[in-house]
């Protein structure tokens, strides 16, 4: 070997032990990111580590492990999905709607215990119920190589290449380096998830899109799982609960509750809401926490599963039918309802779309009288054909819009009437427009009155230019008496303009002017967000124009000199959002309206990114902060900014890993929550008092 082969050698061994650095560290943050909602470490950071992982494989591709953290993307769409038989059968649960069919069912299973046992010699675990799509991971040394669906019980469908896409399954185990070893063969059973928050964003960016939205967190859930192209599934916020061994080899556990601590141990998302008991009614007593605290959950729940804690009596009872003896679930109390659809509204939305809105028969569902629900779009009221004056079944889960599940068409008594497609705006009276690959329906009319306030109301929304003080009422009396005609009109407004509109005096006239010229400076993905492009939130303009290394160009000029393939071209974009960028740049109306912001003085090109402030960012480094109610002078997505500014992190829902909670007036079940763990609950003075040297 010569000199220069040694060499070689030498820098390609050094290589690959940086790459399995890599790989070790990336899997670490991903754990404490996805599993714990605890990073210790910036996003930043770990896009560092990722683009270096990604160059050291794209320079050796035959290094690349199946377990790598950059395999989670998705490859090829695949065919079809093959069958999966599982080891043990998958079974479903018992239920109970009462605290007396629990006591009734540990009576029933005391006649079988072995060993003289009685109820009273019994621990038990209690689980919340997910209502998700039940999944199988497969790992073999420690390497996850299958994944099904729980099928009916028996034998599922391979997933396999979807499940690897999402951030809370280890595709190696243990994830943390002091923990136990693998063992040979794992069969873990865990329940696939969206986060209720998560949902919400997802479904808000389907509608700007014009796309089908999903009923529920458990539709978009089994969707997203069970498509052909991995690609897909990968851009879906997906997570995984497990929950249970359905098969092992060197695993020797006596309990479920050391299976919870052992799946924990090895890197699987466990529940925080689990607990042991001593007896049954301490247990049930537990349940009823839970159910007066559903609301504070992320995720769906449908009840709390009671399990027989120890392994041997509970595999001793057996199985009744496909419901094994040893455990039950409490259900909560259905907030379902029935009443009568009376009549059918249409919003117009700031793109144009038309939604229909059910006006419901007062009724109360979860104690709260719901007089509105969604009807998603006109394409689901045909499909489930539903009609005026139908008895309808109602659903609102936690905070989610209520939404019409379908009719009862067993009690149709000839009255009811079939609900049309719109062929007018109901705001301007033009005709509408469908497109042949979407479900939304459209007016097209850009002087349409109902679409310029939405337009306007998203513009000072707080997820663009955050213009504290105009609200809707505010809005719509500019637009209809006449001074606003777009956004850029809101910049010319003066004391003047304001004061002959009802409810305004001197002061209230100057404040609002003074906001709104405010908002001038706001960075600029927060003026992109603003115009309200079909399919650019807040999150895909931080890609497109936000401070580097994430935004791709430096101006609101240099995105509309783009091409679509070239915006497609960029990780985490799709053709349809790009297609919707290039044709809203491409219309007169819209290049007008960004050269009269920039005449305003609005920002419609990129600072020049500050210097990094090591001593003020480290101030909340390793912080996860939760805020909730109204700040006495900051909006949320300031204060939210301000935490990052100085190295924090701020999350959306309460959890034991949650830092500090950050409230201020009119909060809610967060506030609650905390209160419950224990967590510090701080005001903003406090923060100030943080970060201030």
């Amino acid at each position: 070997m010569n000199l220069n082969e040694a060499l070689r050698e030498i820098t390609m061994s050094g290589e690959r032990e940086r790459m399995q650095e890599l790989v070790e560290q990336i899997r670490y943050h991903s754990y404490r990111y996805y599993v714990f909602d605890d990073p210790v470490i910036s996003d930043r950071e770990y896009d560092r580590l990722m683009r270096e992982l990604q160059a050291i494989e794209a320079a050796h591709p035959e290094w690349i492990a199946p377990d790598s953290p950059t395999q989670r993307v998705g490859g090829e769409p695949l065919s079809g999905f093959e069958k999966v038989r599982h080891p043990h059968p998958i079974l479903s649960l018992g239920n109970a709607s009462d605290d007396d069919e629990v006591r009734a069912w540990l009576e029933r299973i005391a006649r079988l215990l072995p060993g003289g046992q009685t109820g009273a010699d019994l621990a038990f675990t209690v689980e919340p119920k997910f209502d998700g799509l039940t999944v199988v991971l497969h790992y073999e040394n420690g390497l996850l190589v299958r994944g099904a669906t729980r099928g009916d019980g028996e034998i599922g469908e391979d997933i396999t290449v979807n499940l690897r896409t999402i951030p809370s399954i280890p595709l190696r185990i243990p994830v943390a380096a002091d923990a136990p070893p693998a063992p040979p063969r794992l069969v873990v059973r865990g329940e696939a998830y969206f986060a209720l928050d998560r949902f919400e964003q997802f479904n808000r960016k389907l509608q700007e899109a014009g796309e089908r939205t999903f009923a529920n967190p458990r539709n978009a859930a089994a969707g997203s799982l069970r498509q052909l192209d991995p690609r897909i599934t990968a851009q879906r916020p997906l997570s995984v609960f497990c929950y249970a061994i359905v098969d092992a080899d060197g695993v020797d556990l006596s309990t479920q509750w050391d299976t919870l601590n052992y799946l924990r141990t090895m890197g699987f998302q466990i529940s925080t809401e689990i607990a042991r008991f001593e007896d049954i009614e301490a247990a049930i007593g537990y349940c009823h926490e839970w159910m007066a605290r559903r609301d504070t959950l992320n995720y769906e729940a449908d009840g709390m599963v009671i399990k027989i804690d120890d392994l041997a009596t509970r595999n001793a009872l057996g199985v009744v039918g496909k419901d094994p003896r040893g455990a039950i679930a409490l259900k909560f109390p259905a907030r379902e309802a029935t009443t009568r659809l009376i009549a059918v509204t249409i919003n117009v939305g700031r793109t144009g779309s038309l939604a229909p809105t059910a006006v419901l028969e007062p009724v109360e569902i979860g104690g709260i009288t719901v007089q509105h629900a969604t009807l998603h779009n006109f394409e689901d009221i045909a499909r489930k054909d539903i009609r005026v004056a139908d008895k309808v079944r109602i659903k609102r889960a936690g905070d989610v819009i209520p939404y019409v599940i379908g009719p009862i068409v067993d009690l149709r008594d000839g009255s009811e009437r079939p609900i049309s497609l719109p062929t007018t705006c109901p705001s301007c009276g033009d005709p509408v427009v469908k497109a042949e690959d979407e479900v939304a329906v459209y007016c097209d009319n850009p002087a349409c009155p109902a679409q310029l306030v939405r337009r306007i109301e998203y513009w000072v929304s707080r997820s663009a230019m955050d213009i504290v003080g105009l609200g809707t009422r505010i809005v719509q009396q500019l637009v209809n008496e006449g001074p606003v005609h777009d956004v850029a009109d809101l910049y010319t407004l003066t004391d003047q303009d304001l004061l002959p509109l009802e409810g305004f005096a001197e002061k209230k006239a100057r404040n609002l002017v003074e906001a709104i010229q405010r908002s001038r400076e706001q960075p600029l993905h927060r003026v992109l967000t603003g115009l309200g492009i079909r399919g650019v939130g807040a999150t895909i303009a931080q890609l497109l124009v936000g401070q580097p290394p994430a935004g791709h160009y430096r101006s609101l000029d240099a995105l509309a000199a783009a091409s679509a393939r070239e915006i497609e071209a960029i990780a985490g974009m799709g053709p349809h959002t790009s297609h919707n960028i290039t044709q809203w740049f491409a219309t007169d109306r819209n290049r007008r309206l960004v050269e009269r912001l920039q005449e305003v003085g609005v920002r419609a090109a990129a600072e020049r990114p500050a210097q990094a402030q090591p001593e003020s960012v480290a101030l909340l480094a390793g912080k996860t902060f939760v805020i909730t109610g109204t700040l006495p002078t900051h909006s949320r997505n300031e204060a939210k900014e301000l935490i990052q500014k100085h190295g924090g992190r701020v999350t959306g829902s309460v959890s034991s890993r949650t830092d500090f909670l950050l409230c201020g007036e009119k909060a809610g079940s967060k506030l609650t929550k905390a209160q419950q763990l224990g967590l510090p609950v701080i005001d903003e003075a406090t923060l100030h008092s943080m970060i201030e040297p």
